[in-house]
């Protein structure tokens, strides 16, 4: 009995965990797919829109699949502000992602992102903001995040990008 609660509450700690680890093991291909149909449909822009667009089309088949039930919207329209910036910040993201890719590289953008993201995050938890507890900044946290800034410096720094990661690359930039 014991040995069947311990997994069950590995699993309910592994499972987020693992869809984290997954969502973010997606992200730079959904860069470069972005990037790819920008370039195949003459614009960045396009490569966003194309890539916003399949996500729309995905979401609404999972809430017809799984039968969801229709949103309260007085309940919604009645919240704060911030409660509908989600899709502007997400159009930003993969509009940045269909045109910076190219220029930074997968792992260029994403390093990058990433620690855009911590900084932010970091002061979201510190100032409280949209609902988030307060947290404290501590030294640990900014060790943290200058650790992480030195990450982007390896990752991303000139000598990362001195010579071509992949042996076409050598030869496309030769024939342009």
């Amino acid at each position: 009995m014991r040995t069947a609660m311990f997994s069950k509450s590995m699993l309910l700690l592994a499972l987020p965990v693992a869809m984290a680890l997954l969502a973010g093991a997606v992200l730079p291909f959904q860069a470069a797919g972005n990037a790819a149909a920008g370039r195949a449909l003459g614009h960045w822009l396009w490569g966003a829109f194309t890539s916003l667009t399949v996500s729309m089309l995905v979401v609404i088949a999972a809430l017809l699949i799984i039968r969801v039930p229709a949103p309260d919207m007085g309940k919604a329209l009645q919240g704060p502000w911030w409660l509908w910036i989600g899709g502007v910040l997400g159009a930003m993201y993969v509009a940045g992602a269909a045109a910076l890719t190219p220029k930074l590289g997968a792992a260029g953008f994403l390093v990058l992102v990433v620690a855009g993201q911590i900084i932010t995050a970091v002061l979201a938890d510190h100032y409280g903001v949209m609902g988030l507890g307060g947290k404290p900044l501590s030294l640990a946290r900014v060790a943290g995040v200058v650790l992480i800034l030195c990450g982007v410096l390896l990752v991303q720094g000139t000598w990362a990008t001195a010579s071509p990661a992949h042996p076409t690359a050598a030869v496309k930039a030769q024939e342009n």
